[in-house]
């Protein structure tokens, strides 16, 4: 990130603005990967699920997306889902008009379909794609975005790989190097970036890693960066999984980032997982890389996560006091018209 970048989304913050959105722009997708926290009951909150609500197609998706952005003016946008290569019509027609906004784009897919053929060349684009581990596990997971799909989908693309790191994976020493020894060679790859499964309270899955396979899992990533430089996680960002912040409210990316569902209306909180997830074992790789950046003390003394903290009061504070001037306002101006026509009324008898 440039210094004009951490600047503006500075300015933002303390204008009471989140300085990133994500918005799921669909309810659908064509895997049903087990432990996906988009399809999750809590996702939403209860009462309702992802594939419940009413999204939006061709036109309407994209007058739709870009009414959100114009209002709420997001530095950073990331399109997720479902997955977005769903409305993939819609977002040939989103892309420039996003990025002419000056907007940075990520968008979060499973590779299902081709990406498409110009969006390799297009500054301030980034593509990244979903892996659940070695070709077996993956395949049997994510079909149809199986490994020989995903491969010839990403040809000529120059994307970045996820992988959520889960218990299964971990009961097999190795497995990380395995996966990095597959993927980087190849020339699509930009970087890779791998995550640990995040669990809500009270689950009982299969994904939730141990204790001890978090720590395994831990080692092995700070060791293979060395190994593996396309393994894009500073070794300060990897320690964080070992410490994660405790409650949305330690948690710098849920501060700063806003997230819509498919309606592009309801809110998804504390975070992106929405729910009540189970901060404690968040292995989230945005969160864990602010967190590292939080972590850090200007001239050995001030944590810059002070300084943040400091400003998103500050923000909130002023947005509160800009809403009452908004209200009061808007009050004055109701008055000022019933008198209006009251006098009016008046007149008439």
């Amino acid at each position: 990130m440039h210094t004009s970048q951490i600047i503006q989304a500075w300015g933002k913050i303390l204008r009471g603005e989140q300085p990133s959105l994500s918005i799921e722009i669909t309810r659908e997708c064509p895997l049903k990967c087990p432990g996906c926290y988009a399809y999750d009951d809590a996702h939403l909150g209860g009462g309702q699920t992802l594939r419940d609500l009413n999204d939006r197609k061709g036109q309407s998706l994209v007058d739709g997306v870009l009414e959100v952005v114009d209002r709420l003016k997001p530095l950073h946008l990331s399109l997720v889902g479902g997955d977005p290569l769903v409305r993939y019509g819609e977002l040939e027609l989103l892309i420039p008009q996003l990025l002419a906004r000056g907007i940075h784009v990520q968008i979060v897919t499973s590779a299902f379909r081709p990406l498409g053929s110009t969006w390799a060349s297009l500054d301030h684009l980034h593509l990244v794609v979903s892996i659940d581990g070695l070709q077996p596990e993956h395949d049997a997971r994510r079909t149809p975005a199986t490994y020989n799909r995903i491969l010839n989908n990403i040809a000529g693309q120059r994307v970045t790989i996820h992988c959520t790191v889960t218990g299964q994976m971990m009961k097999r020493p190795g497995y990380l190097g395995e996966f990095l020894k597959f993927w980087t060679p190849r020339p699509e790859i930009k970087k890779v970036w791998f995550s640990l499964f995040t669990p809500q309270i009270g689950d009982s899955l299969p994904e939730m890693l141990e204790p001890h396979e978090r720590a395994q899992a831990i080692s092995d990533m700070t060791q293979l960066r060395e190994q593996y430089p396309k393994l894009d996680m500073a070794e300060a960002l990897i320690q964080q999984f070992s410490s994660p912040p405790r409650t949305p409210a330690d948690c710098v990316f849920a501060l700063t980032t806003r997230t819509l569902s498919a309606d592009l209306q309801t809110e998804i909180t504390p975070c992106q997982f929405g729910g009540r997830p189970d901060c404690e074992s968040c292995g989230c790789v945005a969160s864990m890389g602010l967190a590292s950046v939080a972590a850090h003390k200007l001239g050995g003394i001030i944590p810059v996560g002070a300084i943040f903290k400091a400003s998103v009061r500050i923000g909130r504070t002023r947005m509160k006091a800009s809403a009452k001037r908004q209200a009061k306002e808007a009050l004055r101006i109701l008055q000022t018209g019933a008198q209006t026509c009251g006098n009016h009324e008046g007149r008439r008898n």
